[in-house]
C-alpha cells in the first residue's frame, strides 16, 4: 500500500513512512493511492468477529508489508484489552432505528482512544526496529490531547507535547491531560482557540529544519493512521446492524471532519451507507458548506461542546481531494485560497456530490440541553453535548426509508461534562473509580501566546532536556 499527498508534491510513501511523517512535506494529508475493497461475501465472513480481530482484519490492507498479520493481531488485542466494555465499542438501541454505539469505554472516556491506543503500539513497534526516537507534537480541542498523553506516556523512544487552547476545555478534559507527570509528557496551554493551536501544529511541521532537528510525528488526525483505526468501529456496527445487506446511516458529531472521514471510508471499502450525518455546535461551518456550499471561516464561539468548537476543519482536504477528482494541483490552490481569503473555493459540482451524501445540521447551547433532557427522558439515556447533537442531528436528517437504521456515534462519556449533564437532567454523572480522585490531581503545564516562536522554543526545551537523560 502506497500513500499520496492531497497536494500531489510529496513524494509517495508507505505506511510507516506515513505514521512517522504525519503530515507531508508539501503540506497536504496522506491518503492511499487506492482504496481496499471488500466483497459482500467478504463481509460477510467478518460478522461475529470480536472487535480486536476485525480491527486487524480491516486494517492489514492499509499496512501492507509493515507489519506481519499476527503481529498487528496482537497489537490490537493489547490496545482494547484494557477497555471498559468487553464488546468495546457496544451498540446502545434507544428506538426502533436509531442506536447508539458508545466509543467512550477507554482509558480517557473518549472515542480517541479507539484509535490512539493502538497508534501508540505502532509507534513502539516502528521506532524500536529502527532505533529511533521521535517527538510527538499535537493540538486538541478536548479529547484529542488526553487520549494521545495516555497512549504515549512512559513510552521510551517518545516525547509528547499537546498543545490546548487555554480555558476552552471542560475541567475533565484539561486535567486529564495536566495531571499525567510522565518525564515524557509536557502540555501547553495556548492563549487563543483551537484553530490556533491546529495552526502552530502545522506551522511546527512545515518549518523543515525544525522538524527534522526535533523528528517531530503526529497523532491528530492528520496522522492518517489515526483515521485507519477509526475505519473498523464502522464496520463493526454496520456488520452487527446486518450489512453488507442492509444499508446503514451514520450520524457522527465532528469538528475536524475525520471521525466522520472514517465513516466515509467504510463505503468506499464497500459498504453499504445509504448517508453521513454531520453534526455541529453553533460552531457551523461544516453545516454551512453541506446546506449551501459555503465555507467560510467565522470566529470561534465556545460551547457546551468543546472539541466541536472549530471553524477549519483538517480532514476535509482528504475528502475535497477525492471530489476534485484526486488532483494534487487543485486542491493545493483550493487549500491555499481558503487560507488567504478565508473562504474555500468549491466548485459546483464537487459540492453537489458531497450533498448527495453528506448531511449537515447544527445545534446551539440550548438545543443540546434540550436534546440531552429529551434523551433521558424518553430512553432513559445519559449523553454528552457532542452525542446529544448527534442523536439531535440523527433525528432531524434520518433517511426516508425506515428499514434503514442510524447509528449515532457516541463520543465521549457524560462524565467529561458533568456540569452541562446536570444542567440538563439533574443528574450529575460520576466519574469511573479509576478516574475519582482526578479533581484531586496535582496538574503541570505551561502557559503561552499563540506564537510560534515561543512555542517552538518550549518544544525544543523539553525534547533535548530527555534525550540528555
Amino acid at each position: 500500500m502506497r500513500y499520496l499527498s492531497t497536494r500531489g508534491e510529496a513524494a509517495p510513501r508507505d505506511f510507516e513512512g506515513v505514521l512517522l511523517a504525519g503530515l507531508a512535506e508539501d503540506g497536504g494529508l496522506f491518503l492511499p493511492e487506492a482504496w481496499p475493497h471488500l466483497s459482500p461475501a467478504e463481509w460477510r465472513a467478518l460478522r461475529g468477529l470480536p472487535y480486536a480481530e476485525l480491527a486487524a482484519r480491516l486494517m492489514q490492507p492499509f499496512l501492507g508489508d509493515a507489519l506481519a498479520p499476527a503481529t498487528l493481531r496482537g497489537l490490537t488485542e493489547a490496545a482494547y484489552a484494557g477497555f471498559g466494555s468487553p464488546a468495546v465499542a457496544p451498540l446502545v438501541q434507544l428506538d426502533h432505528r436509531s442506536f447508539v454505539l458508545e466509543l467512550f469505554h477507554g482509558p480517557t472516556l473518549a472515542f480517541k482512544d479507539m484509535a490512539m491506543q493502538l497508534l501508540g503500539r505502532l509507534f513502539d513497534q516502528v521506532l524500536a526496529r529502527r532505533g529511533e526516537r521521535i517527538t510527538i507534537v499535537g493540538a486538541t480541542s478536548g479529547d484529542t490531547g488526553s487520549a494521545a498523553i495516555e497512549a504515549c506516556r512512559d513510552r521510551a523512544a517518545i516525547d509528547i507535547v499537546i498543545l490546548h487552547p487555554e480555558g476552552r476545555t471542560s475541567e475533565v478534559q484539561r486535567r486529564q491531560m495536566t495531571t499525567v507527570l510522565s518525564d515524557n509528557v509536557a502540555n501547553l496551554a495556548v492563549r487563543g482557540s483551537f484553530d490556533d493551536c491546529q495552526d502552530l501544529v502545522k506551522a511546527m511541521f512545515n518549518d523543515a529544519p525544525f522538524r527534522q532537528e526535533m523528528r517531530l510525528a503526529a497523532v491528530n488526525s492528520i496522522n492518517w493512521a489515526r483515521v485507519a483505526a477509526q475505519i473498523p468501529y464502522y464496520a463493526y456496527a454496520a456488520l452487527a446492524l446486518g450489512a453488507p445487506d442492509r444499508a446503514v446511516a451514520f450520524s457522527v458529531p465532528t469538528g475536524n471532519f475525520g471521525n466522520v472521514l472514517a465513516a466515509w471510508a467504510v463505503r468506499e471499502m464497500g459498504l453499504p451507507v445509504e448517508r453521513l450525518i454531520v453534526g455541529s455546535n453553533r460552531n457551523d461551518i461544516l453545516a454551512r458548506f453541506l446546506a449551501a456550499n459555503d465555507m467560510s471561516v467565522q470566529g470561534v464561539e465556545p460551547s457546551l461542546s468543546p472539541s466541536m468548537d472549530i471553524q477549519v476543519s483538517s480532514n476535509f482536504e482528504r475528502l475535497l481531494f477525492e471530489l476534485l477528482g484526486r488532483d494534487g494541483t487543485a486542491t493545493a490552490e483550493t487549500m491555499r485560497r481558503f487560507r488567504a481569503e478565508g473562504r474555500m473555493p468549491v466548485p459546483d459540482a464537487a459540492w453537489r456530490r458531497a450533498a448527495a451524501l453528506f448531511h449537515g445540521f447544527a445545534l446551539d447551547d440550548a438545543g443540546t440541553l434540550a436534546e440531552i433532557r429529551h434523551l433521558w427522558e424518553s430512553a432513559g439515556y445519559l449523553a454528552d453535548p457532542h452525542t446529544a447533537i448527534g442523536t439531535a442531528a440523527a433525528r432531524a436528517h434520518a433517511p426516508a426509508d425506515p428499514a434503514i437504521p442510524v447509528v449515532i456515534a457516541a463520543t465521549a462519556h457524560p462524565a467529561k461534562f458533568p456540569d452541562a449533564v446536570a444542567r440538563a437532567t439533574g443528574r450529575r454523572p460520576p466519574l469511573p473509580p479509576r478516574l475519582a480522585d482526578l479533581p484531586a490531581r496535582e496538574e503541570r503545564y505551561s502557559v503561552l501566546p499563540a506564537e510560534l516562536a515561543a512555542v517552538e522554543d518550549f518544544v525544543r526545551a523539553h525534547t533535548r532536556r530527555n534525550r540528555r537523560g
